[in-house]
């Protein structure tokens, strides 16, 4: 939609287009900061954060198949990460019993140690973009968000892991 497709929108319509360019614009100034913060101290990538933050999240491990849909990637996607990762020595595969084909992937205490410092660094970093916001602020915003997302007809799609 352009500029002036948008000037025939009520404004209450206007607003919130600017309300989702607005959102874009802040995500992309955190993921920014993020990917570049990861790769100059950490030597790391944002994709690979995310597959240690999901393995991370569950200890016991995942299946292939089951951390691309926790991560809304392809199997493809992960599969050269959990590569690097295994080489690496922060990422064990373990064979599934009973399932030949399926292989559970799970943080080795390296990836472990490794992720948690990544994890406390990333909380800063992102506490640093967002500091002019107040706690109240910070509320208000999850609340609104929180309306938005529990109210679209797709949320059912998309799980909620926050």
């Amino acid at each position: 939609m352009s500029v002036t497709q948008t000037d025939q929108l009520p404004h209450s319509d206007r607003q919130r287009v600017r309300v989702w360019l607005r959102l874009l614009k802040v995500t992309k100034i955190v993921e920014s900061v993020v990917r570049e913060n990861l790769r100059a101290e950490f030597d790391t990538t944002l994709p690979r954060f995310d597959v240690l933050a999901a393995l991370y999240r569950f200890q016991d491990g995942l299946k292939m198949s089951e951390l691309s849909t926790a991560l809304r990637v392809s199997n493809g996607n992960v599969t050269g990460i959990i590569e690097r990762l295994v080489t690496d020595g922060m990422v064990l595969r373990v064979p599934v019993e009973g399932d030949k084909r399926a292989t559970l992937v799970r943080l080795t205490k390296k990836g472990h140690d490794e992720f948690s410092k990544m994890a406390e660094a990333h909380a800063r970093w992102v506490n640093e973009v967002l500091a002019d916001l107040t706690p109240e602020e910070c509320e208000q915003v999850i609340g609104i968000l929180d309306v938005v997302g529990h109210s679209h007809k797709q949320t059912a799609e998309v799980s909620d892991h926050d």
